[in-house]
C-alpha cells in the first residue's frame, strides 16, 4: 500500500530551504540564493524499508505568521496546503540568530493554531549550514537541549552544500510520521535510531 505524506518545509530567507530539498530530490547544490518567493511543489516517491512512499513536500517562501484558521490559509497563496501537513521541517541557519527566533516563533504558532492533531504533528528543527561551524551563533548542545528537551522535538544539524545528514533528515522524518500514532512513544525517541536498519531510497 502506498501512503502519501504531506511535508512543509519553513524558514526564514536564506536558510537553504530549497536547497535542502533540491539536494534530496536531486543531488544537487547551487552557490547562486535564489529567492523563494512562491511555494513550490515535489511529489518524489521513496523507499523505507521496503515500503513504497509517495511525498508531497511543499517548500513555503518566508511567512509573516502561521495561519489561524483554514479561511486564512487559503486567501494567501503562499500558505495553502500548511495547516493539513503530516509534519514540518523548520530550518535555521546557524550562522543567523534571527533565522532561529524565527523558526522559535512559528512552531509556536503552529502548536498555539493548529489545534486538532497537531500533539500527533512531528516537528523536526534543523540547523543548516554546518560547513559553516565557525560562525556558528548558539551552541549546538544549548539548541539541541532546548529542542529535545523543552519543544519535545526532533534536532538535526546538516549541510545542504555538502550532502551532509540530507538523507538522515529525511529518513528520520519518515519514521516519525509512521509511529505519529504511537502513543507512547516518545517524538525525540522516534528520531533516534541507525540508519543502517532503516534505509531510505529515492525512486
Amino acid at each position: 500500500m502506498v501512503a502519501t505524506f504531506k511535508i512543509a518545509v519553513l524558514g526564514a530567507q536564506g536558510v537553504g530551504k530549497s536547497a535542502i530539498v533540491r539536494q534530496f530530490l536531486y543531488n544537487e547544490f547551487s552557490e547562486v540564493c535564489v529567492p523563494t518567493t512562491a511555494r513550490r511543489v515535489y511529489l518524489p516517491a521513496v523507499v523505507m524499508n521496503g515500503h513504497v512512499h509517495d511525498l508531497q513536500i511543499m517548500d513555503f517562501p518566508p511567512i509573516s505568521a502561521f495561519p489561524v484558521n483554514t479561511l486564512q490559509e487559503w486567501a494567501d497563496v503562499c500558505c495553502r496546503g500548511l495547516r493539513s501537513v503530516h509534519a514540518y521541517i523548520l530550518v535555521y541557519d546557524i550562522c543567523c540568530f534571527d533565522s532561529f527566533e524565527y523558526i522559535k516563533t512559528i512552531r509556536q504558532q503552529i502548536l498555539e493554531t493548529r489545534v486538532i492533531g497537531t500533539s500527533e504533528t512531528p516537528i523536526i528543527i534543523v540547523g543548516n549550514k554546518r560547513d559553516l561551524q565557525r560562525g556558528r551563533v548558539i551552541p549546538r548542545w544549548n539548541v539541541s537541549n532546548l529542542v529535545k528537551k523543552t519543544w519535545k522535538c526532533g534536532y538535526i544539524e546538516c549541510s545542504a552544500k555538502y550532502n551532509w545528514h540530507i538523507l538522515l533528515l529525511f529518513s528520520e522524518l519518515l519514521k516519525s510520521v509512521g509511529c505519529a500514532r504511537c502513543k507512547h512513544v516518545h517524538t525525540t525517541i522516534r528520531f533516534q535510531g541507525a540508519l543502517r536498519r532503516n534505509r531510505c531510497t529515492i525512486m
